[in-house]
């Protein structure tokens, strides 16, 4: 049977999820065409807000690589605007001359930011909030200016006021009403959050209207009409948007306020459809994301001739994404006439909660400071709960019951995807699911905002019981209940910075941790940001604290480098010398080909570097530390390749790298396997024309042997192979997991599954570049800082 021809016209959210839905039902039955304004892949815009924050970065909230659309067939045009539609011969036309024919036409141009027509909108450094392009420049604008003023105290202007104080602007938020997000707070929890923000460093002008923004060519400040003026290097308009329907509206299509549609999406124009924020659909006009997924479901389905009965409206809810800020409102907010209220309001934990009811059934909720509720009460509200059942589950809440155990198969866990309980629950059980990211994968729950994603483990501890206990609901220490993956996911979602900061945030058990917790957090904290965090010494072991290793005796032992186990006269000569004038008890080969001076006294320690001048062997930490390699194809008559310079490669490349437990290598230029290849972390074998890359063995206390990764035949593609494993690891493993541990949990398969995919081993690959271009000496940096000499290594005169 011929292929329908299906044309969706913007490659945004809304649009994309109903062709997911489609790819679904019907995989086959549509040759796909879409056309997208930017020049991106599909992307999930609502994480815009934390790539401004510096959470997370643009290529982080690719909700859809290009591999996806070819792996789809999907013909993708991105940078690509349809111009106009031909609705009698069913054909769109686009920018580029392009001439398209169509069965089924989805429009999802979505919205555009709403300008404020003030005079001087037009000048340079005035911005809306709305894409990708947009958040560059304000990033940009942050290099060079200092003072920012965002126009709009709603939800969007909060987020990019957060975001622009992340790059260190100074902020002045101006908002008409007299408390902010009154839309979506009432009074009491908006005060509350101008209080937390003000304490955040954001400056408030409430109850103005901006009249003009001032400024020759650039902008220099606002005026307000009561008179007042503040100055401003960046004006960001966040006051709104407006459904995008141009295209619609000229290719004769009915439209309101949005494009008119029916509960199927249908336009007044057969076989074209509207989907997402250009729709509209019974006079309302979603923003959100769960709705306009609700109505790419509904579509999706009609499109492919399956037994539906449409789309019928959505309760809206809104969580603010801002660090540090747990806010939450659903359904009605404001008491009537009407209404009861249940209200609870904690000054000392700072916490307030709201929630209405009218005709004893639950019609709205708002939620400060604490938003675990959030869920569950828009999934009551949704249904229309009696108050009596919230009030039982709450019993249970007391009781220590989970939230999950209590809800119905129906009640929906991801507000933004619509993924219901039971849907979790089937899938966890049919597929075997065990991880959060599993559920994710399968049935796209904390796909978006993620913020359910603590009510998903809850649900995988509830499903499973002790197995998921005992397998992944570890927590990293005995000062947390959470696990590493929610410590992780949490600091990336809060832009938290620093292990007390985690601590403070995440409601640590301890003040101030143990000596498990706090390197592991120093790690997280570094492997997720390693541009912007600041490695705390203090919550390191003390080998690495004091970049030696310590010996039972008190004294020290120092190991310089040695790429590749090579060394020549002069640095043996200036070992001899070393170890002669500071008397170092014993000068020891190590099973790493390297030179280990024992003896060393604390004191000693600086000078002894100092005097050594070569760089630090890296034989105390959580990190890359040897490569091992046999004398290969130059001497060996038995070698096929060249193994020294191979190993010499590995080891500059990764030298410095902090990994979740330290790392070793080898490598050898035949399958006799002089440098023991087959038990290192990662072992290299040079056979003729071949490189084989094994991973996960360990030579240690429980004997591991590697497995294989990969074969490759150049010196180049063994370090980009061997780059993605070990930044695969460093991202996903905890914090002491050993690679032998780590590859044994999750499979070599999965990690051959992901390296051997050309664009997540790109990905891996820069993300390794960010990490090593940190990268500093250790004793070097120890010896340039006279505070760090004082604090550290105290009855050192250094000579």
């Amino acid at each position: 049977m011929e292929k329908k021809k299906l044309v969706l016209i913007g490659n945004g959210m809304a649009g994309i999820r109903t062709i997911e839905e489609i790819l679904k039902l019907l995989p086959d039955q549509f040759d796909i065409t879409v056309f997208g304004k930017e020049p991106y892949p599909n992307y999930n815009r609502i994480q815009l807000s934390k790539v401004l924050q510096g959470d997370t970065e643009i290529k982080d909230i690719t909700l859809n690589e290009w591999q996806w659309y070819e792996d789809n067939g999907i013909l993708l045009y991105p940078g690509e605007t349809v111009t106009k539609v031909d609705k009698d011969n069913k054909k769109v036309y686009t920018d580029k001359g392009k001439e398209t024919p169509y069965d089924h036409l989805i429009i999802a141009t979505g919205s555009n930011p709403f300008m404020l027509p003030l005079p001087g909108a037009d000048k340079e450094g005035v911005t809306a909030f709305r894409d990708i392009e947009d958040c560059e420049k304000m990033i940009d604008a942050s290099k060079n200016f200092k003072r920012a003023a965002v126009i709009g105290g709603g939800l969007l202007g909060l987020e990019a006021a957060r975001g622009l104080l992340n790059l260190g602007m100074e902020v002045d938020v101006i908002h008409l009403a007299d408390y902010l997000m009154e839309r979506q707070l009432d009074r009491p929890a908006g005060e509350l959050l101008q209080k937390e923000l003000e304490s955040q460093g954001m400056n408030f002008y409430l109850e103005k209207q901006t009249a003009e923004i001032t400024g020759k060519k650039r902008v220099t400040g606002l005026k307000f009409k009561d008179g007042g003026a503040i100055p401003a290097d960046l004006v960001v308009m966040a006051v709104g948007i407006k459904p995008n329907v141009s295209l619609a509206q000229e290719s004769g299509v009915e439209v309101n306020r949005g494009v008119v549609v029916n509960d199927h999406m249908e336009t007044s124009v057969p076989n074209i459809y509207a989907v997402g924020e250009c729709a509209e659909h019974k006079g309302m006009v979603y923003g959100l994301v769960a709705p306009l997924y609700e109505q790419g479901q509904a579509l999706a389905k009609h499109i492919c001739g399956m037994n539906h009965q449409g789309y019928k409206g959505s309760v809206l809810s809104t969580q603010l994404k801002v660090s540090g800020v747990d806010v939450f409102s659903t359904g009605l907010i404001n008491e009537t006439a009407e209404t009861k209220s249940i209200k609870v309001f904690d000054e000392w934990q700072n916490t307030y909660k709201k929630i209405l009811v009218k005709d004893d059934k639950l019609t709205g909720a708002v939620l400060f400071g604490n938003t675990t509720e959030g869920t569950k009460l828009k999934s009551l509200i949704t249904k229309g709960a009696n108050v009596e059942e919230y009030l039982e589950s709450q019993q249970g809440a007391d009781d220590g019951e989970s939230i999950v155990a209590s809800m119905s198969d129906d009640e929906v866990i991801c507000g933004c995807n619509g993924v219901s309980k039971g849907t979790i629950v089937d899938a966890i059980k049919a597929e075997g699911l065990s991880s959060v990211e599993e559920v994710k994968g399968a049935t796209n729950a904390s796909r978006s905002c993620g913020t359910c994603k603590n009510l998903v483990s809850e649900l995988l501890t509830d499903t499973l019981g002790d197995e998921y206990e005992a397998d992944t609901k570890e927590s990293i220490c005995a000062c947390t209940d959470l696990t590493r993956d929610e410590v992780v996911i949490e600091i990336k979602e809060k832009g938290l910075t620093h292990t007390k900061e985690v601590m403070n945030v995440l409601e640590w058990k301890t003040e101030e941790g143990c000596s498990k917790c706090k390197p592991a957090l120093n790690y997280y904290l570094g492997m997720i940001n390693p541009k912007e965090h600041e490695d705390e010494r203090e919550s390191r072991f003390v080998n690495e604290r004091l970049h030696a290793n310590i010996q039972k005796d008190g004294t020290y032992s120092v190991v310089p480098r040695m790429y590749g186990g090579v060394t020549n006269a002069e640095d043996l000569r200036t070992i001899a010398d070393v170890a002669e004038k500071y008397e170092v008890g014993m000068i020891k080969l190590t099973g790493g080909q390297r030179i280990d001076l024992l003896g060393v006294k604390k004191e000693d320690l600086p000078n002894v570097w100092k005097d050594l001048g070569m760089p630090s062997g890296y034989a105390y930490g959580k990190s890359v530390r040897t490569v091992k390699t046999c004398v290969g194809a130059e001497f060996c008559r038995f070698g096929t390749q060249d193994s020294t310079g191979m190993g010499i490669q590995l080891e500059k490349k990764f030298e410095g790298l902090n990994t979740p437990h330290k790392v070793k290598m080898g490598v050898s230029a035949c399958p006799r396997n002089c440098a023991e290849g087959g038990i290192k972390d990662v072992g290299v074998v040079g056979l003729d024309g071949v490189w084989e890359v094994y991973v996960g063995g360990n030579g240690g206390t429980e004997l591991r042997k590697a497995e294989l990764l990969v074969k490759v035949k150049s010196q180049e593609e063994v370090l980009e192979y061997t780059a993605a494993f070990l930044q695969y690891y460093r991202e996903n493993a905890s914090y002491l997991e050993r690679t032998s541990h780590y590859v044994e949990r999750v499979g070599i398969e999965h990690i051959q599954e992901i390296v051997s995919d050309d664009q997540l081993r790109k990905e891996l690959n820069d993300r390794m570049d960010e990490a090593l271009g940190i990268y500093k000496e250790p004793w070097n940096e120890v010896l340039e800082s006279e505070t760090t000499l004082k604090d550290l290594y105290e009855k050192v005169a250094t000579k």
